[in-house]
């Protein structure tokens, strides 16, 4: 048995297709989506993963504007920034990129991120009507976001579904496990106290792997015919290639791919779908706006 692939790349493609679309017939009534993005200090990666954000905008046709602070930046100047955006009508979304540095209160700045704005569904409210069961948050986490849309558009069933979440993060574990819930599967949540890991994700039909550890489950981890879904993306030595390092997930991909009915790959899996889903978010928060 080898798994079939989850291509995140074909699938993101298809929803920038969408949503170039989308954004055409906007601007045509006189609206252009608008997303501003913030960032504090000069992390290596998030000044990557902010650059690509906005390289996608203007792929499909949304304004985006970028604003960078000092890495001593106070408090009051990063929620200044946000109120600001906050009452700018060009503005539809606004994303403060995480992590922030370690004396800002993190929880505080999303607080002020407008509700309407919140395209990267990290709002304390979004979160909590994303936990209750009858309400619906605005909007979800990109990246959690991501994961189901990749089950959805596969065609892969969740309902009734037994779905096994590795890691409890705040960005992916726990919003993923509320909306696999919110869809009717029956959800576990694992983390570093629990017992016998293997044994808990053997019963998985679903297994979403979000702890960033590389290669951490293994081919006797898995049920046979499961969808693994790898959300980690971690860096390995590796000197026979010219970087020094390969890109691996928290998934064994070559003992795994022999085992699961579906699996997604690292890269090319679930990360392409983080930026649709803003994108997409975006876009949404333009067409309430405009009503």
């Amino acid at each position: 048995m080898t798994a079939q692939l989850i291509d995140g790349n074909a699938i993101a493609k298809a929803i920038h297709d969408e949503l170039t679309q989308e954004v055409a017939a906007l601007k045509a009534r006189g609206v252009t989506p608008g997303l501003a993005t913030v960032l504090v200090g000069d992390n290596t990666a998030s000044q990557t993963y902010v650059r690509m954000k906005q390289k996608r905008c203007g792929e499909v046709g949304i304004y985006s504007e970028g604003h960078e602070l000092p890495a001593n930046v106070t408090q009051e100047e990063v929620e200044a920034l946000v109120r600001k955006l906050n009452a700018d009508p060009a503005i539809n979304g606004i994303l403060v990129q995480l992590p922030l540095p370690d004396h800002l209160d993190e929880e505080a700045i999303l607080s002020a991120i407008s509700l309407e704005k919140d395209v990267d569904g990290f709002h304390p409210i979004n979160i909590g009507r994303l936990a209750m069961k009858g309400r619906e948050a605005l909007f979800a986490p990109c990246t959690p976001a991501g994961v189901i849309e990749l089950l959805d558009r596969t065609g892969l069933p969740i309902a009734g579904k037994e779905a096994v979440v590795l890691g409890r993060s705040n960005i992916v574990g726990l919003p993923v496990s509320m909306l696999l819930l919110k869809r009717d599967a029956t959800v576990t949540i694992c983390h570093s106290r629990s017992r016998d890991l293997p044994a808990i994700t053997r019963r998985a039909d679903i297994l979403v792997a979000a702890v960033g550890r590389a290669e951490m489950v293994k081919a006797d981890w898995v049920k046979p015919g499961a969808v693994v879904i790898d959300v980690g993306i971690n860096r390995v030595d590796d000197p026979s290639v010219k970087r020094g390092y390969r890109l691996v997930g928290d998934v064994d991909f070559e003992s795994v791919k022999e085992v699961a009915g579906w699996l997604t790959p690292v890269p090319g899996g679930v990360g392409p779908m983080t930026i649709a889903m803003l994108l997409k978010n975006t876009v949404t928060a333009a067409k309430r706006a405009c009503k």
